[in-house]
């Protein structure tokens, strides 16, 4: 067993006294850090417009087929692609010789029936006193009272078909039968069009106003329902409901549509509502049959938190932000989100008014639970080093 001497302890002692001393100046002289500064968000609840974005197809909002009624050949094309047309404006001719033939035939026949109407009136007209003075048969008399009868039936259907002629006349020059654009021509001069067959000729569309169609879950109009005849939801404006409409590169188009109706049926295959909005298109940045976002403001929570969304986790086990507590120490808080808003999280339940929820600067906080300094979160500076790093 090894044995100390009086000599060696105290030079031992000296040694770990020294060491001592060394370390406390070293605290004394750094100092503890001070608490990191972080971005926060005071909560102060809000009505907040509860938005559904879905995708939908653009439909014109008249669309008219031109088509041939007429057999006959194309002889001109009287408009220009792609143009802006008037109901009753001529769009195409077609060969209408054969159809005037047919006028002058029905017109010339016509003339033959009034002739023999006539000619049947003036011998009536003659047989009339002579029955009277029995100077004829009644036969006679009433034989010349069913000749004219006859020949004013005659006149009757020569007249319907002259006018059946000078219809199909008319068919010959093809007119537009609403307003709107008109698309290509799909057929060229020279085609030989059937009526039989109603070949098309051009599609006409109005698209200054469009629809546009889109779906909804069966269950999500359920909740809606539910949580609007509980109250808490309120209608925006009564039965009014705003659709706003994104185009597929993000922008939204700056006038606002209604929804017209709701679907009284659910699509067995997909579980889904049909619902059509009326959207303005005065620009013409809506064609039909292309893909828009369709963004569906259909109630108001009264009491809601927009919470940026890099403030808040989503995990399976739930979402959780952080929030300054007591002593300005961050705490987690488990939070229920209802949906989003441009770029923000719709809060229902976890936060109360006043609380300081943390947005920024979560990379300063090294040691979990220690305490922090919150100043208020500016979006704008927060955003100015992502844009000057994109740069």
């Amino acid at each position: 067993m090894m044995r100390f001497t009086p000599l060696a302890a105290a030079v031992l002692a000296l040694t770990l006294a020294a060491c001592g001393g060394g370390e406390k100046p070293a605290a004394a002289g750094g100092g503890a850090p001070p608490p990191p500064p972080v971005g926060v968000l005071t909560v102060q609840p809000q009505a907040v417009a509860l938005q559904t974005e879905l995708p939908g197809r653009v439909e014109a909002l008249r669309t008219a087929q031109v088509r041939a009624r007429v057999n006959g050949v194309v002889q001109q094309r009287l408009f220009t692609e792609g143009s802006e047309v008037k109901a009753g404006q001529p769009l195409f001719r077609i060969d209408a010789a054969p159809y005037q033939a047919a006028v002058d035939s029905a017109q010339a026949g016509l003339l033959r029936a009034e002739a023999a109407a006539a000619q049947a009136k003036l011998t009536a007209d003659r047989y009339a006193p002579l029955a009277d003075a029995k100077a004829i048969s009644q036969q006679d008399y009433a034989a010349a009272l069913a000749t004219q009868k006859t020949a004013e039936a005659d006149v009757a259907a020569g007249k319907a078909a002259l006018q059946t002629a000078r219809i199909s006349l008319g068919y010959a020059s093809v007119t537009a039968p609403i307003s709107g654009r008109i698309g290509r021509a799909l057929v060229t001069e020279g085609a030989l069009v059937s009526a039989t067959e109603a070949t098309s000729l051009a599609l006409i569309q109005q698209v200054g106003s469009v629809y546009v169609n889109f779906t909804q879950s069966a269950g999500e109009v359920l909740r809606l329902k539910r949580a609007l005849a509980a109250g808490q939801l309120q209608r925006l404006g009564g039965d009014a409901v705003a659709v706003r409409v994104l185009l597929e590169d993000g922008s939204e188009l700056p006038r606002a549509g209604k929804l017209l109706f709701s679907d009284l049926s659910v699509d067995a295959t997909s579980g889904q509502v049909t619902l059509r909005a009326e959207v303005p298109n005065p620009d013409g940045l809506l064609l039909p049959g292309q893909y828009v976002r369709v963004r569906l403001a259909q109630a108001t929570l009264p009491a809601a938190v927009l919470v940026p969304q890099q403030a808040v986790t989503r995990s399976a086990q739930g979402d959780t932000v952080l929030v300054v507590g007591e002593g300005n120490k961050p705490g987690n808080r488990t939070i229920k989100v209802s949906g989003a808003q441009n770029g923000q999280w719709v809060v229902t339940d976890g936060l109360k008014p006043g609380d300081q929820v943390i947005v920024d600067g979560f990379q300063k906080m090294f040691v979990p639970g220690a305490p922090v300094t919150p100043v208020p979160w500016n979006p704008v500076a927060a955003s100015a080093p992502a844009s000057a790093a994109s740069r």
